[in-house]
Order: C-alpha cells, then structure tokens, then sequence
C-alpha cells in the first residue's frame, strides 16, 4: 500500500507530478530509488521530446570560490523568460558554475572535443595497453573503457555532478528539463584561476 506521505515525499524529491510519483511508487513496490530512477526515465523521454526546440532566453552565473582565486562564468538557456526567472533555474546555473570551478571542464559536451585531439588520445591509450602487454583482442575494448573516462574528465555534460556524484550534469539537466517543461542548453562556459598561464603565453 502506498501512503499519501509517501508520495508526498517523492513529489519533493523530484519535482515531479503526484499521479506521476504514486504510478512509479506502485510500479517499484515502494522502493523509493527505483521509483526516482522510473521518473528519471520518464523524464529522459520528456527531455527528449523537447532537445529540438529554441532555448535563447536564460541568464549568464558566475560562481567565485576560495577567497577569489578561483572563478567561473556560465551562459545557460532555456525557452522563456519566465522559466529563466525562476529560483529552480537560477539555483540549476548556480551549482552549475560551482561545479564547473570545482572540476575544470574543458568541453560543454563530446561533440566540441576536436577530432585530432580525441584520435592522439585513442593512440596514446592504445600504446599504454599494448606496454602493459595486452592482447590486440582486448587493447581495443580498453581503449573504448578509457576513453568514457577521458570523456568524464574533459565533458561538463558526462561528469559525476559535484553535489551529487549518483548522477551526471547531463542528467541534472534533463531533470529540470522534465521538471520545468522547457529545453535547457549550457551554452558555454569560462572558468578562471589565478595566476594560471594564459593560452598562447
């Protein structure tokens, strides 16, 4: 039996609708993580119907750590302004900017790692399995596995989210996506740290 409290409780926990949180509750027995992973999955369906639509409104976050020797400043989108208004999405921009001075992302997502780069890697990583002795059968398997971590460590979209390492910032985002009804893009991002040496010096 599923209580009112129960289900209550979810709705907290992920924004979701009560009907929507009582169907996962019965579909999971109870068990609150399956539950928050089946709306996630629904969620994922819902974010996906709406990746295709325009997100040009938005607001520009920063986030200064460490008595200023670290900063960062995001670009993040969505679909209005009223969305872009609201305490949800300019928490989302927030922990976004936090995170990204936290773990130094080079990339907003897989697709702007340039080719030349992601294929020296793929070759770097093929040498290191074959001096650990590896058999060509599984060098190739390796290097596909170490790549995903490569990915993890230079992507915004694919890292472990800092506030909560269960899931990916490409998740978080989907999240409110399913949560506010609107397309939201991470446009771009800076990160500073002081003193660093800049690009070309």
């Amino acid at each position: 039996m599923i209580s009112a409290n129960d289900v209550k409780k979810l709705r907290e926990m992920t924004g979701a609708g009560m009907m929507e949180c009582k169907k996962a509750l019965q579909q999971a027995n109870g068990d609150f993580d399956r539950a928050i992973d089946i709306l996630r999955e629904r969620g994922l369906a819902q974010a996906a119907k709406k990746a295709g639509r325009e997100a040009n409104e938005g607001l520009i976050e920063s986030y200064i750590h460490l008595q200023g020797r670290i900063g960062s400043l995001i670009e993040i989108n969505c679909e209005t302004d009223f969305v872009a208004n609201t305490s949800d999405f300019h928490t989302l921009a927030h922990d976004i900017a936090m995170h990204i001075a936290a773990t130094n992302p080079r990339f907003v997502n897989r697709e702007q790692v340039p080719d030349e780069e992601l294929e020296h890697e793929k070759k770097v990583l093929s040498a290191q399995a074959e001096n650990e002795g590896k058999p060509a059968a599984i060098i190739e398997k390796m290097v596909t596995g170490r790549i995903e971590k490569f990915y993890k460590e230079v992507c915004l979209l694919d890292q472990p989210f800092i506030k909560n390492p269960d899931i990916t910032v490409d998740q978080l985002l989907k999240e409110h996506i399913a949560r506010l009804g609107e397309h939201i893009v991470v446009r771009r991002f800076v990160r500073f740290e002081r003193g660093e040496e800049l690009p070309g010096a």
